[in-house]
């Protein structure tokens, strides 16, 4: 494509900034207790306002609230096998498509929060393209960053909240038939590379931590909480001072998905994804290796294994343990 077709779609895409990406879409269930209760329950969120009815009704705000992350959960399209989605395709996909963009991968969410949601509320979500990036070199490939500005409004047309969607749409790396599958002995180089996370100040230690074969997580110097991901704040006392805790490393599996797509270079499909239960009170997200996604199950006991992607980078993985 040269430059001047480059900056013709480009100046396109431009010109839908500030349109309706996709029409109103509003919840088909009101806020309400039993999918809060589940959402808490897979996330391990115990706080008592948004269950405990009782003393939600005696704090200042008398009553019951939804956990302000669930925001989106209420207008979520339905899961569909063969992952079509309600509405088509956001607006402006079609033109970077046309333009080679094709893959397409999440990058950051952002929740601004105007009030708490209750019980009740019947919530409705605008969505608006807020702008296109220059183009981009990344890991994945070439490619754009799309942001979606999302308005979440309640039964009143009163906005309760607002949310910033990113998606980093790339043109895959090719790659030929030698680099499809390197010969023993073949350099790293050869290989496409494995996605790194973004590391942060509170998070750090975490990752330093695996490349010294530790998991770590944060445990509050104040009240002793472990938690993890970490956060900049202990969420019991709040905290701002911590330390760390090395895990034993095993645990049992709470929950998991096989990801079949969308499929990121580095990676090997189909690919289990677990929810552990460590010994020491906390959970993990993390790959499964070396068990077959059908021998997959809930309670099944596993332990950590340090995978060494590239040198100085180190993720953690679960394998099965075996028992008795």
């Amino acid at each position: 494509m040269s430059d001047a077709e480059t900056q013709d779609w480009l100046e396109k895409v431009r010109a839908l900034v500030g349109r309706e990406a996709a029409p109103p879409q509003t919840a088909e269930d009101p806020v309400n207790l039993p999918m809060v209760r589940r959402w808490c329950e897979a996330m391990g969120e115990s706080n008592p306002l948004y269950l405990d009815e009782t003393l939600a009704t005696n704090t200042e705000l008398q009553g019951l609230v939804a956990p302000p992350a669930m925001m989106d959960v209420w207008t979520m399209s339905h899961f569909r096998p063969d992952f079509s989605r309600d509405g088509g395709l956001l607006l402006g996909f079609d033109l970077v498509d046309a333009a080679g963009f094709t893959s397409a991968v999440a990058t950051n969410l952002e929740q601004e929060y105007i009030r708490y949601l209750r019980p009740g509320d019947i919530i409705t979500q605008h969505v608006k393209l807020d702008g296109i990036s220059e183009q981009k070199k990344t890991g994945l490939g070439v490619g754009h960053f799309l942001t979606y500005r999302y308005e979440f409004t309640d039964q009143q047309g009163e906005l309760v909240g607002r949310m910033f969607f990113r998606v980093l749409k790339f043109r895959p790396v090719a790659q030929s038939k030698d680099t499809a599958a390197p010969a023993a002995g073949a350099p790293e180089t050869s290989k496409m590379p494995h996605p790194r996370p973004a590391v942060t100040k509170d998070g750090a230690f975490f990752w330093e931590g695996l490349n010294q074969r530790q998991l770590l997580v944060r445990k509050c110097a104040s009240c002793g909480r472990l938690h993890h991901p970490p956060g900049p704040m202990c969420p019991a006392c709040q905290s701002l001072e911590w330390t760390t805790l090395p895990c034993s490393g095993r645990g049992t599996i709470h929950s998991f998905v096989v990801v079949h797509q969308p499929q990121i270079p580095g990676f090997q499909y189909p690919l289990p994804v677990a929810l552990v239960d460590l010994e020491e009170g906390v959970r993990v997200v993390a790959n499964l290796r070396d068990i077959p996604p059908e021998k997959v199950r809930i309670g099944m006991p596993v332990e950590v294994e340090f995978v060494e992607v590239e040198k100085d980078f180190v993720i953690p993985a679960f394998r099965e343990r075996r028992t008795g």
